[in-house]
């Protein structure tokens, strides 16, 4: 069975809500929609106070080439335009709608029809993708045109799909492969031919066998689409240890997949593909998955961009008695959440509702020098190090040590027997030693 060979873990999977259809979430009364919800340059709010708007409409115009345009998932009245903390932490531009009903622009195909025929050309592909702003729906949130547009001198030679979802808890794109795969199949044949490559692989772990075999079925009907079956170990899903695993190529330190002829997209981020280019459909909603031990209602919501956090709790059966700590994403990469009332993003894939006994860090002691960390670490880095340098401010060195080659997977803290907060200090470091490379650059 096909896999990455350096490091990885295995957690206990946990997915809960592997077998709960996808629901639809029910509209909020009011809606918080934040305009920069992607990687790059902040977009610009062309909406203004008192203005109406309908779903889809554009709220904020992106000004930078790596930027995402953002669209209204409701129709209302825009109440407010202020700032707000998002699930990242960080307070944010943002647009305030009351929700009135459920208008939709009259541009947007709402039939049940699947479209088969591409009539797009390759740079009309790319257009349409820019301007539905659709991201990488894999937690990134990396603007989607940006990555088909292949810089000049490089080629791409195979378009590989993650369909793996190895963290723990997560569903939403398992139940997305397997309720909406035909779909996704086409968005994948969408992005094959912007990319102008005549491959494309679909990588999924082989704990998800239902997705396989469903989407095994469907590629009889799509030219140059294989589905590969991957050991479970985490972290599949990082997009070098995908490449690694699928086509058995190694991206240099500090390169992008381009530079091994791969392109690497998320299988939620191709269904968007596929929404944008055949029904010219802007990503305003997305698959969310919220679960938990304790949670009475574990579920996959199919959620408008800006509803509420705590609108999903609710439908889920609202906060168990014995719950420890909210994380927007899986217990692995994801953060946690001091309040609820902060809205769903693009790059939202879960909310996962941790018991107290989950949630409760083990004291820190000293480190042993054990090297469990180094064993286990994907990028063949020595996190202890890392941590260490970082805890001295000694950025200089960090950046010698390739922090930045850190892909944050959390594999090192996750089997730290110390119980120290690697992961912690190394997003701090690299975080600082990113400040100083864009001062340099700026000199």
């Amino acid at each position: 069975m096909k896999t990455f060979k350096l490091g990885g873990v295995h957690p206990e999977e946990n997915k809960i809500s592997a077998n709960k259809v996808i629901e639809v979430l029910p509209l909020p009364k009011q809606a918080c929609v934040p305009v920069t919800q992607h990687l790059g340059a902040p977009s610009t709010i062309v909406v203004e106070k008192g203005a109406t708007v309908k779903v889809g409409q554009l709220l904020a115009k992106s000004e930078g080439f790596i930027g995402a345009n953002t669209h209204s998932p409701f129709s209302g009245k825009v109440s407010k335009i202020d700032t707000i903390i998002d699930t990242s932490g960080y307070r944010r531009p943002a647009v305030f709608i009351d929700v009135e009903d459920d208008e939709w622009d009259e541009s947007i195909d709402r039939s049940s029809d699947i479209r088969y025929e591409i009539n797009l050309s390759r740079l009309e592909i790319i257009d349409r993708i820019k301007t539905m702003g659709i991201v990488g729906l894999g937690g990134a949130t990396f603007p989607s045109h940006v990555k088909l547009m292949v810089p000049e001198g490089k080629k791409a030679m195979v378009l590989i799909i993650n369909g793996v979802e190895c963290e723990p808890y997560l569903t939403s794109d398992h139940r997305l492969m397997l309720e909406r795969g035909e779909e996704m199949m086409i968005g994948v044949s969408i992005l094959m031919k912007a990319l102008e490559v005549n491959k494309a692989i679909i990588g999924i772990e082989n704990n998800k066998p239902d997705a396989i075999n469903h989407l095994k079925s469907l590629c009889s009907k799509f030219n140059g689409i294989e589905i590969c079956p991957l050991k479970v170990k985490y972290p599949q899903g990082a997009e070098k240890q995908l490449i690694k695993a699928a086509v058995n190529r190694e991206v240099p330190s500090g390169k992008l997949p381009i530079e091994v002829g791969c392109v690497v997209n998320n299988a939620g981020t191709a269904f968007a593909v596929y929404e944008a280019v055949q029904k010219n459909k802007p990503l305003i909603e997305r698959v969310i998955t919220v679960t938990g031990k304790s949670v009475k209602k574990s579920c996959n919501l199919m959620a408008r961009i800006g509803t509420s956090v705590s609108e999903l709790i609710d439908f889920a059966g609202g906060l168990p008695e014995d719950t420890g700590k909210v994380i927007s994403g899986g217990p692995m990469m994801g953060k946690a959440l001091n309040v609820l009332d902060i809205p769903v993003m693009k790059g939202t894939s879960g909310i996962l509702i941790m018991t107290q006994k989950e949630s409760k860090r083990v004291v820190v002691q000293n480190c042993i020098r054990c090297g469990k960390c180094i064993t286990v670490c994907p990028m063949g880095l020595e996190p202890y190090k890392l941590a260490q340098l970082s805890e001295i401010e000694n950025y200089e060195m960090s950046e010698s040590e390739k922090v930045l080659d850190c892909i944050e997977c959390g594999s090192c803290q996750f089997t730290c027997p110390a119980g120290r907060p690697l992961l912690d200090y190394v997003r701090l470091g690299k975080y600082e030693v990113g400040q100083i490379i864009r001062n340099r650059t700026k000199k």
